[in-house]
């Protein structure tokens, strides 16, 4: 728990940043103790997620955590699918990811966003009770929204590299920005066919 904090001081559960049909909905394992003190997503000091993000592409510039909000603006949002704060997600048991997959499938349904990136393995797999999952898209669907798997930003998470990290976010951006483009070329042959 960080320096000075009881469980008193950290809120019962970081607030999702969501809206109806974003383009990416990213999400967390589950809340570090950083964030559930302060009440923004990727609070920690050593999360590169911001930083990954803007170099990505996501945004213009490399949002500060207390801007997590204007996730909403690039259309984008967050959310974490188990709720309960931990100093790291190896503290989380398999039944807990199995409680939140019905919670966190109806979120998906109401919001429906056209990408969900889970950031991590373990939230994915531990939903869907499989043991091996491949980073970036994966052939299953959520309530018609396409699935991609990223690496966990944390600091931690020393497999990759910031460069790697960007990397594979990267192709997520691109993916987006894909569909995007397919959807406005769609409505104006559309508008086009209708003159």
């Amino acid at each position: 728990m960080p320096v000075g904090c009881t469980s008193a001081c950290m809120s019962d559960k970081l607030p999702d940043i969501i809206n109806t049909n974003l383009d990416v909905l990213c999400c967390g394992i589950n809340p570090g103790l950083t964030a559930a003190m302060t009440g923004h997503h990727f609070a920690g000091g050593s999360n590169r997620f911001w930083q990954v993000l803007h170099r990505a592409g996501f945004t213009a510039e490399e949002l500060l955590p207390q801007e997590d909000h204007r996730l909403l603006e690039y259309g984008y949002g967050m959310t974490s699918v188990v709720e309960r704060a931990t100093a790291g997600a190896a503290e989380l048991s398999s039944k807990e990811f199995t409680l939140a997959a019905n919670g966190f499938e109806h979120k998906i349904a109401q919001y429906q966003p056209r990408f969900v990136a889970f950031l991590g393995k373990a939230a994915y797999a531990g939903m869907r009770g499989l043991h091996s999952v491949n980073w970036g898209l994966q052939r299953d669907r959520m309530h018609g929204a396409a699935v991609w798997v990223l690496p966990n930003p944390s600091g931690r998470n020393r497999s990759f590299s910031l460069d790697r990290l960007v990397g594979a976010y990267r192709e997520l951006y691109l993916a987006v920005l894909a569909t995007c483009d397919a959807r406005g070329a769609a409505a104006t042959s559309a508008q086009g066919s209708d003159s």
